[in-house]
């Protein structure tokens, strides 16, 4: 094998001070840049809504909706400076400074993120943070049964704002109170109404968008391709959306909710099987999901009626669960967010605190999903059983799928796919103290994705863009791929066929790819 020559001193010294005069170019190019975007932004939006990294509320504000350590380490690439608009103008101008100056901008909503893509870069890159938590209203119409949110709201703030309007309205989108609607609708975002009234994107009417030229756009000037796209095509690819128009549901006075452990030497690895096959197929009104951890399966439900009326659908539909009267627990919707989510001792005004929960969230983690369309077989569930008894052993979290409103709509109306055929979407997770540094716990969840490669989904291996995971693969060029194809490795997994439709609508809205992070959707124009 031939060995390279290595160089001489005269030579290293040579290409010693090559190196440096381009680092130095560099940083002078970066200094030119952040320097411009910084006058640039002086002239539309007052000096206390910017911070660069030497103002001493920089780092607070940075770390304000970071809920996993390992994205706040020195190795972290952060942004230079977080823009905190507090109006449309604002954003447009943070695009346009951004723009002109070569300062890209990453947009946060102040939620969750699992990889933390919104407020750090996997790669060197000069960018800012437009933060959007100073555009959270909820206006809420009783009177058509509709509101508008903005995308710095949380899930919690927008569920307290339909409850104190009525006790009649309820809206289909996530547990957590803390997330942030902006990234959650990006998504797709489903949670315990899933089954009855679909995902929060079925339910989006309208939309107002920033684009790449500063515009700002409504659902009819940004045309049904992008309305499309912005509707589950995951968050920060075609613009900054700064609120979305909703429309919300009817739920009855009364609902009823109930968490039933089952514990292994119970019978739980039965239990969990039938679920498979009783879950997706319930009456719309009752959505059963499952948190197996360890050596204990329990069953979370909200039933959209009474206890009487679901006690005897139970006794019929899942005996196997023994369900009874005991577990019933009768309230309002809007009593039941918070109940199923923070627990008994919790009340609706819990859902305007947005650090809530915080502490789930403060250890670090590691999640990753898949999409179930074939029930896994009784024997297989003793083995994940096992699994889960490991040390550094996570958690599974089961959430049903079926019903007219999720199985009944095309996978190319919005693009979110796992629709008609899937049983269950399952979200794996393992947390570890704040102070580790998580390696064993990432090699479990690691390890426990690829056993499960068998009994899931497959051509595509489907995943939740709201689970972000970037070993499902990143957007890169690699030789002469281009980065269409080189996100085919994760983009058809969180959109299936709809991946080519959106990459065409990015090239299309934003074709130089101003709003990009690592799993976000490349351009594909037409003719190139």
């Amino acid at each position: 094998m031939a060995m390279a020559k290595s160089l001489s001193p005269p030579a290293v010294l040579i290409f010693a001070l090559l190196f440096s005069y381009a680092a130095s170019i560099a940083s002078s190019q970066a200094t030119s840049s952040s320097d411009g975007f910084l006058q640039c932004l002086s002239a539309s939006i007052p000096s206390q809504l910017v911070f660069t990294q030497s103002s001493p509320s920089f780092t607070p504000l940075l770390k304000s909706s970071i809920k996993n350590p390992k994205f706040f380490t020195p190795s972290i690439v952060r942004p230079l400076y977080i823009v905190t608009p507090t109006n449309a103008s604002h954003v447009q101008a943070a695009v346009l400074c951004g723009r002109r100056n070569g300062m890209r901008i990453r947009v946060r909503s102040g939620g969750h993120d699992y990889e933390g893509l919104s407020y750090r870069s996997e790669r060197p890159e000069v960018f800012a943070v437009l933060d959007l938590s100073n555009l959270r209203a909820v206006r809420v119409d009783r009177q058509t049964s509709t509101a508008w949110v903005d995308s710095g709201a949380t899930l919690g703030e927008l569920y307290y704002a339909v409850g104190k309007a009525s006790n009649l309205l309820g809206f289909p989108a996530g547990l957590c109170p803390t997330v942030g609607v902006g990234g959650h609708f990006s998504g797709g975002g489903f949670g315990m109404l899933l089954r009855k009234y679909g995902l929060a994107i079925d339910n989006v009417v309208d939309a107002v968008l920033v684009d790449a030229k500063g515009r700002l756009l409504n659902k009819n000037t940004m045309g049904s391709d992008v309305f499309w796209a912005i509707r589950g095509g995951g968050g920060e690819s075609f613009g900054v959306v700064l609120s979305w128009q909703v429309k919300l549901v009817p739920v009855p006075a009364t609902v009823t909710v109930f968490n039933v452990p089952v514990s292994a030497s119970q019978g739980a690895v039965d239990v969990v099987t039938r679920w498979q096959q009783v879950a997706p197929s319930l009456p719309d009104d009752l959505f059963i999901r499952v948190l197996v951890q360890q050596q204990t399966a329990t069953f979370q439900s909200l039933f959209l009626g009474t206890c009487d009326a679901l006690l005897p659908v139970m006794s019929s539909r899942f005996p196997e669960l023994r369900f009874n009267r005991t577990s019933c627990k009768e309230m309002t919707w809007i009593q039941s967010v918070p109940y199923i989510y923070l627990g008994s001792g919790s009340t609706v005004e819990d859902l305007l605190n947005r650090t809530t929960a915080a502490s789930v969230f403060s250890s670090g983690y590691k999640a990753t999903s898949d999409y179930v369309r074939q029930a896994i077989p009784r024997g297989v569930w003793a083995n994940i059983f096992s699994k889960l008894a490991q040390p550094n052993a996570g958690l599974m979290i089961l959430d049903p799928y079926g019903g007219a409103r999720i199985g009944g709509v095309p996978e190319s109306a919005t693009p979110f796919p796992h629709r008609a055929g899937v049983l269950y979407n399952i979200q794996y997770v393992s947390f570890w103290s704040a102070n580790g540094d998580g390696s064993a716990h990432t090699k479990w969840v690691r390890d426990f994705y690829a056993f499960m490669a068998p009994y899931v989904s497959s051509s595509p291996r489907e995943a939740y863009f709201n689970y972000r995971d970037l070993d499902l693969g990143e957007n890169v060029v690699v030789g002469n791929v281009s980065s269409y194809e080189a996100g085919k490795v994760w983009g058809e997994k969180y959109f299936g066929d709809n991946y080519k439709r959106l990459a065409m609508v990015k090239g299309e809205i934003d074709p130089d790819d101003y709003f990009r992070n690592e799993q976000s959707i490349p351009p594909l124009v037409l003719g190139n």
